[in-house]
């Protein structure tokens, strides 16, 4: 296998907009590539091409229910027939709620799932050894509905393809500040994908699941792990549950390939959670993936994007930082160096970038000296222990 990491085209992913106001917006893509670009650790030569729209909507037809399609694709029209509009609600999809019906929503979301799969089968077929693909991490999604944002769910699309054309065991890994719902219910009786989702607990957040109890059914029990955290966790708390059960799951599970969804709306910043954690998860849980992908699936690791509503000043830089630590590129190590890390390029964001907030962060990593200390920390900290406790059970 080449040791090399791939960059998949999200040029499409910007027709995946449900209007200017709402916070999935594709302009956090656009952003993190200026990054990229201007801090020299991206170039022509690491990108490839999606798959062919054809491929990526038999995957899409196989994954989704025949109406649930057959109701996307009505609602993509410029004017949907009424009874399209009636029934839209019935699969989570109105003009409305979080997910809200767009023209041009069916082709729009099945180039997310292309995007995904071309990384599934350039880390599968050995053509590299890593894949990020940041417009994906669609993971809300389900067989009969959209829900969360997300129309198709390209993750387990890309899961899906890779159990049936490689035959490999995949562990999955979901950073998202909301539980990786969709993908755990698409492989809850599933022996050979092992989902781990770390979230701020469902008492209080989007979707109202993902609780130590949920563990897997039938021959999948025990191929499931979700650690709720309480909300106003930061760094140490959330550093030390994810590490402990991440490599307690990988040395259970012993996957072939890893494949991770990378939503940053666990940060302080995020204005759609409670977790207040700083831009230091970011450069870790990466770090961290990467080793367990070295030593259990000979370096193969599939990476994709997901949450984040801070569009300029989070996402940016931890989907930077992701891209990085896949590459293992020299910037690491003055971002290493330093608290804060060295300063972002000058001149990003570039001009004409939207509406810029007036205090950017100017380096990559978060000057946490200057927070306000978080109330109840030992309290939070321990209820997290606890709760890890009670989540590990079932491995062992």
């Amino acid at each position: 296998m080449k040791s090399r990491t791939v960059w998949v085209d999200s040029s499409a992913a910007g027709r995946y907009r449900f209007h200017d106001e709402h916070p999935f917006h594709p302009i956090r893509l656009s952003l993190t590539e200026q990054l990229l670009r201007l801090s020299g650790a991206l170039d022509a030569s690491q990108t490839i091409d999606s798959l062919p729209a054809t491929e990526a909507e038999r995957s899409v037809r196989a994954l989704h229910r025949p109406d649930y399609v057959a109701a996307v694709l009505a609602l993509s029209a410029e004017r949907p027939a009424p009874e399209a509009v009636r029934k839209a609600e019935t699969y989570g999809l109105h003009p409305d709620g979080d997910t809200p019906y767009f023209a041009g929503m069916h082709e729009a979301a099945v180039s997310i799932v292309a995007g995904s799969l071309a990384a599934a089968d350039a880390v599968m077929s050995g053509f590299a050894s890593r894949a990020l693909h940041l417009a994906g991490g669609l993971h809300h999604a389900f067989p009969e509905r959209a829900a969360g944002f997300c129309v198709y769910n390209d993750a387990a699309a890309a899961i899906s393809r890779i159990r049936e054309a490689y035959g490999s065991r995949v562990l999955y890994v979901d950073t998202d500040v909301h539980h990786g719902d969709g993908v755990q219910w698409f492989f809850y009786t599933d022996p050979d994908v092992f989902t781990f989702s770390i979230h701020e607990t469902g008492k209080y957040l989007f979707p109202g699941t993902g609780f130590a109890h949920e563990r897997g059914a039938s021959s999948g029990y025990g191929a499931c792990l979700n650690l709720s955290m309480e909300p106003y966790t930061e760094d140490d708390s959330w550093l030390e549950c994810f590490e402990t059960a991440l490599e307690k799951a990988a040395s259970v599970f012993r996957p072939d390939v890893v494949v991770s969804q990378h939503g940053c709306d666990a940060h302080a910043f995020d204005p759609l959670a409670h977790v207040h954690c700083s831009m230091r998860i970011y450069r870790e849980m990466p770090r961290m993936i990467r080793s367990v992908a070295d030593r259990y699936a000979d370096g193969r690791w599939i990476a994709l994007g997901g949450g984040g509503y801070d569009h300029y000043r989070v996402a940016p830089r931890a989907w930077g930082l992701l891209w990085l630590e896949m590459n293992g590129h020299p910037l690491l190590e003055a971002i290493d160096a330093f608290p804060c890390g060295p300063a972002l390029p000058s001149g990003w964001p570039l001009p004409g970038t939207g509406a810029v907030p007036p205090e950017m962060p100017a380096t990559w990593l978060d000057d946490t000296s200057r927070w306000a200390p978080m109330p109840r920390r030992s309290e939070i900290a321990a209820n997290n222990r606890k709760m890890l406790e009670l989540a590990l059970q079932h491995l062992g």
